[in-house]
């Protein structure tokens, strides 16, 4: 089941101007429907993550590459198997493998 993601309110419009909260913006269509291209999303850095969460995360081989993609699973060394909302407009860990927490950004938390 694909979990949607909250439109941002007052609360997270003051944790991005304080900080708290980040801004990503999602470029291709791997998230679609869920995110849209050129949408932007509040990124939690500190969100507790669990299976069906959305998740800014550095690629695991192209470092330089940030991706946007959905927890499929969390494995018991505690790597994180992602999925797309769009598997065929997109590579996730099918094509990668299960990537390691280090490379997180955070857990989207909102749509802005």
């Amino acid at each position: 089941m694909i979990k949607p993601l909250k439109k941002a309110g007052w609360l997270e419009t003051v944790f991005l101007l304080v900080g708290y909260l980040e801004r990503y913006r999602v470029e291709g269509d791997s998230m679609s429907p869920t995110l849209a291209p050129g949408c932007d999303v509040a990124v939690d850095p500190n969100g507790t993550l669990a299976q069906g969460d959305v998740v800014v995360i550095r690629h695991p081989y192209k470092t330089d590459v940030v991706m946007i993609k959905r927890i499929f699973r969390i494995e018991e060394d505690g790597k994180l198997f992602l999925s797309s909302d769009n598997p065929f407009e997109s590579t996730d860990s099918r094509a990668f493998g299960a990537v390691s927490i280090e490379y997180l950004k955070g857990k989207a938390v909102a749509v802005l």
